[in-house]
């Protein structure tokens, strides 16, 4: 009676329509977060199939668990335990995004252990102040690396930063900070294949920062990374649906009040739908009030208070009955709310909503490589 409903084959013409923006930059496509939602075997197998050159994720185990699924293209993970050896991760040839000394030196501890060659992408902090070694920390992460290789433990694939996207300014400074790492890299004799700065956002702004690799997450999954452009405008579509079933009508009178808190009270008598999805499947309580939802062609508000398994629409006296398909969001192309509206209504953006939809949500495939 719930349903995420997962076009695949959207994923897949997504790519080829994000692959024809990035400058013929190779393609890291991001899969973490079980794919922001959508499934990450499933969605991972298809990207494999459609051409993704590489896959990302947050971290080892995820990596790891696409290993298990027989994906065999090179997977970087760049989020790490700080109690991990890293031997399962060099052993299963997972690329590591590596930050600081002292992981390097637990790679290259791990790669002489298993007599193997471990492959690193070194990533530099231009200024989102996350993850990255920093300015004054890079030397130091630069020589560690280089001697590692010269004893031929590791080797440099990569290296990599995040932008902010906070402004054009702040994001073309980061762009100026990380080529200057990149050029300190080769200045020390660290040798690297690749350099990647930008995800979706950064690749569609810009061009001048595709290097050799781009990292596309949100856009593959049909979304916008923009609050100010819809996917439609990028000729993106998007892949997931949010259904459920209307379980119970009833007839009430005018002045019913509706579900915790009295947000909302019937002004004349009325019919009631319940719809079994909540907070628990990842529906934003906080969009009470604003969501809207699609039922039989016509929208309706979301007037009462979102509980933890159900919400409930008045819809006055339009013929509703149990069975009738409830859309959530999915693709506003068919008429009906967008993941953008949902996440308008919650005062968040696109990739919380669909990275937060599960709980009992059935997800249903289509185009699913056997």
């Amino acid at each position: 009676m719930r349903e995420l409903i997962i076009d695949l084959d959207a994923i897949a013409t997504n790519l080829q329509t994000m692959r024809s923006k990035v400058s013929g930059a190779i393609v890291m496509a991001i899969v973490k977060a079980d794919a922001y939602g959508h499934g990450m075997i499933p969605v991972a197998k298809k990207l494999e199939a459609a051409g993704a050159e590489y896959l990302g994720v947050a971290d080892i185990n995820e990596a790891l668990a696409l290993r298990d699924a027989g994906i065999d293209l090179p997977i970087l993970a760049w989020l790490h335990d700080p109690r991990d050896t890293f031997v399962r991760a060099v052993d299963a040839g997972i690329e590591l995004g590596v930050a600081n000394v002292e992981q390097l030196a637990r790679i290259a501890a791990a790669a002489e252990h298993l007599g193997r060659t471990a492959r690193v992408h070194l990533k530099i902090d231009t200024g989102l102040g996350r993850n990255g070694a920093t300015a004054a920390e890079w030397p130091d992460v630069l020589k560690a690396a280089h001697g590692y290789v010269a004893e031929g433990f590791m080797q440099v694939v990569a290296i990599f930063s995040h932008l902010s996207c906070t402004s054009e300014a702040d994001d073309l400074q980061q762009i100026a900070r990380f080529e200057t790492a990149c050029e300190q890299a080769r200045e020390a004799g660290v040798e690297f294949e690749l350099r990647h700065l930008t995800a979706s956002d950064g690749a569609l702004r810009y061009p001048q920062a595709h290097y050799e690799m781009v990292r596309l997450g949100v856009s593959l999954y049909g979304l916008s990374p923009f609050t100010e452009n819809t996917a439609a405008d990028f000729g993106l579509r998007p892949a997931m649906t949010a259904q459920a079933l209307v379980t119970q009508t009833k007839r009430v009178p005018a002045g019913q009040n509706i579900s915790y808190g009295y947000l909302h009270q019937t002004t004349a008598e009325s019919t009631l739908a319940l719809v079994p999805v909540g907070y628990a499947e990842g529906l934003p309580r906080n969009a009470s009030g604003n969501a809207k939802v699609s039922l039989n062609g016509k929208t309706y508000s979301i007037d009462s208070r979102i509980a933890m398994d159900q919400f409930v629409l008045d819809v006055g006296n339009d013929k509703v009955a149990a069975g009738d398909i409830v859309t959530i969001f999915g693709d506003p192309a068919s008429g009906v709310p967008s993941a953008d509206d949902l996440a308008a209504a919650g005062d968040t953006i696109n990739y919380e909503i669909v990275t937060r939809m599960g709980g009992r949500f059935k997800r249903t495939y289509l185009g699913e490589e056997v």
